[in-house]
């Protein structure tokens, strides 16, 4: 199977993931060594002294400790996103007991190793919170170190959903690779208010021709019970990854919260971990399971559902915790050859529900593998190649079964075979020009709105822009550049204030466009927004050179963001010198200051933590160097 998946591989596929592969190559050793070296050490308990097992297991019921005290059963330590505020977190507050008595049932144990935070972009969007938005990704990686720091697990099962919840459990699960690891989502809530008139809702308060009453109601229409956001941004694209990479079971990233189906998935996935670790007989630890073309096929499956942008950070920032390093040239390379295939709010009207009735993940997966445009030769926690998810879980008598999946869509306008794709190429490009590099999300950007060139206006807060809409100065050709929105600056929140008055403003027959580098995210909708740019203007960015008034051209097919000025008069330009102190006190902002000094830049994936391995690498040469001097 392997050799005829690669013969079959289509060629910018199998190019870029050799390229990642042969740059990622010293590093992905040094990282792959050293989980060898903490497999050796212990992956389980065995390594701890009596007191140390004895803590471990002190608050354990008889049965548990008793099972705990002998080294040849699987003991799963669960890492957790709970809270009971946020509806997608909500539902994991029964799953720690499922876990726990499944893996009774298999001679085992599991115990609930620890809680990362998980905040909302949805409720903290416009508020000072957001701020904190990105960086609770590496909190939540660094809490889930400690949760497993204490080495008493054979195995880790990882309960996240939502944005950042799922990369840094990701980053976590990568430090931790010597351990069997699956990802255990809670699913989308029912479908409630269609997109469509949530849209129109905001777009008419925008105008202010609704008032609030009428925008609360329809939001709570929208968002109205437990389970994921049904629109596809960030939090669906991370379940859509997760089952790209074989670390979901098959068909279990889109199961709503509270059915019987969902707790068999859950059970399940207890069972085959236990079955994946060095007591159960098949040791599959994530280090030997996630490597290049893993991560390549997440970019595949993120670009042919036209997913959100917020990953052309995480997944760098994810894969360099496994010692592999992609960059967004390798993001516009493969989407040129992956065809768009989904139609999912905010890139159509259809929810994610929608998705998963019209033949979903196992469809999906089906034609990407069918075109070579995915590795279907990577190790799975189902214990198969990824070829095995083209497959459906299905209840027979109370008892989880796995079959094929369509073998064609139940509803095109939703989602289509490769032979009869949306568009030829995937959702997202790259910009690159005298204004610094970005991203920008075409899919749901229609072609007669891809390129605008216009004057700018410029602002640093985004709440500022609200105010110019209402006073009609923004009622012509215009891009709005909102700038010092970058991860040094206030931590990169989402602007998603913004869609709402651009939109209008489109609508009204102006050529309109976004360009930050701040985020636009997985909500980024029919107004083209070059965001994520990089260098930020705070970090040396050209950003910080431009001016109201001044000409800029956004050419989203082209690849093309620049400002248009004489080379001599843009060089000598000053750039502008912002006061940002009052982004960084108040609702805990003050404790983030030595992660927005650290903060890398987007491309580089916006965390705090350097580049593992890479690091290591640089230095080891540079001493080599030295000596050779």
């Amino acid at each position: 199977m392997a050799s005829q998946q690669a013969s079959s591989l289509d060629p910018t596929v199998a190019r870029v993931t050799e390229r990642i592969r042969e740059r990622s190559r010293q590093r992905r050793a040094l990282y792959e060594e050293r989980m060898e070296a903490q497999h050796r050490r212990g992956v389980h308990r065995s390594e701890l002294s009596c007191g140390n097992l004895a803590h471990g297991f002190a608050a354990c019921g008889s049965e548990d400790k008793n099972q705990l005290k002998l080294m040849n059963s699987a003991n799963l330590g669960i890492i957790s996103s709970y809270n009971d505020m946020l509806s997608a977190h909500q539902p994991f507050e029964t799953f720690p007991e499922v876990i726990r008595e499944s893996a009774r049932q298999m001679g085992s144990t599991a115990q609930f190793a620890g809680g990362v935070p998980a905040m909302c972009d949805g409720v903290t969007q416009g508020q000072p919170g957001m701020e904190l938005s990105l960086f609770s990704r590496d909190v939540i990686a660094m809490a889930t170190a400690v949760g497993l720091s204490h080495n008493m697990f054979d195995a880790a099962l990882y309960l996240g959903v939502c944005d950042k919840i799922v990369p840094g459990l990701f980053i976590g699960a990568a430090r931790f690779g010597h351990l069997p690891t699956t990802f255990i989502p809670a699913g989308p809530m029912p479908s409630g208010l269609p997109n469509k008139e949530k849209a129109r809702v905001r777009q008419l308060f925008a105008e202010g021709k609704v008032g609030r009453d009428e925008l609360l109601e329809a939001e709570s229409e929208s968002y109205h019970s437990p389970g994921t956001c049904t629109f596809y941004g960030t939090a669906n694209s991370n379940q859509l990854m997760m089952e790209f990479m074989g670390l979901h079971l098959p068909g279990a990233s889109f199961v709503n919260p509270g059915t019987d189906m969902r707790e068999a998935l859950t059970r399940f996935a207890t069972e085959q971990t236990i079955r994946n670790t060095e007591p159960g007989g098949d040791y599959r630890p994530f280090y030997r399971q996630i490597d290049e073309r893993a991560i390549v096929n997440a970019m595949v499956g993120l670009l042919a559902s036209g997913g959100s942008t917020n990953h052309t950070m995480h997944l760098v920032a994810m894969a360099a915790a496994a010692g592999i390093t992609i960059n967004w040239d390798d993001f516009s390379e493969l989407s040129s050859a992956v065809p768009s295939l989904t139609r999912v709010y905010p890139n159509g009207q259809a929810d994610i529900n929608h998705f998963q009735a019209a033949g979903g993940m196992s469809l999906l997966i089906r034609e990407l593998l069918g075109a070579g445009l995915i590795h279907g030769d990577i190790p799975t926690i189902f214990g198969t190649d990824l070829t095995a998810y083209t497959q459906e879980p299905f209840l027979e008598d109370g008892k989880l079964v796995w079959r094929e999946g369509p073998l064609e869509s139940l509803d095109p306008d939703v989602l289509r075979p490769v032979s009869n794709a949306f568009a030829a190429t995937g959702g997202l490009n790259v910009l690159e020009g005298n204004l610094g590099r970005g991203v920008i999300k075409v899919s749901a950007v229609e072609a007669q709105h891809r390129v605008v060139e216009a004057p700018v206006k410029i602002f640093e807060e985004q709440n500022d822009l609200k105010a110019a809409f209402d006073a009609g100065d923004l009622d012509r050709d215009v891009i709005v550049v909102v700038r010092f929105q970058g991860p040094k600056a206030n931590g990169m929140p989402e602007l998603h204030k913004l869609t709402p008055y651009l939109g209008v403003l489109q609508d009204r027959g102006y050529k309109v466009a976004l360009v930050t580098d701040g985020r636009m995210s997985g909500a980024s909708g029919k107004v083209p927004a070059a965001i994520h740019m990089t260098p930020e203007a705070l970090d040396g960015g050209p950003l910080a050179k431009l001016r109201d008034g001044d000409v800029v051209r956004l050419d989203a097919d082209k690849g093309e963001l620049s400002v248009v000025l004489g080379d001599a008069e843009w060089r000598d330009r000053p750039k502008r010198v912002a006061e940002l102190d009052h982004y960084h006190v108040g609702l805990g902002r003050e404790l983030f200051g030595g992660y927005r000094h650290l903060a890398m830049g987007a491309e580089e994936g916006a965390g705090v933590f350097g580049g593992f391995e890479a690091d290591d690498l640089e230095r080891q040469q540079g001493q080599i160097h030295d000596e050779d001097a």
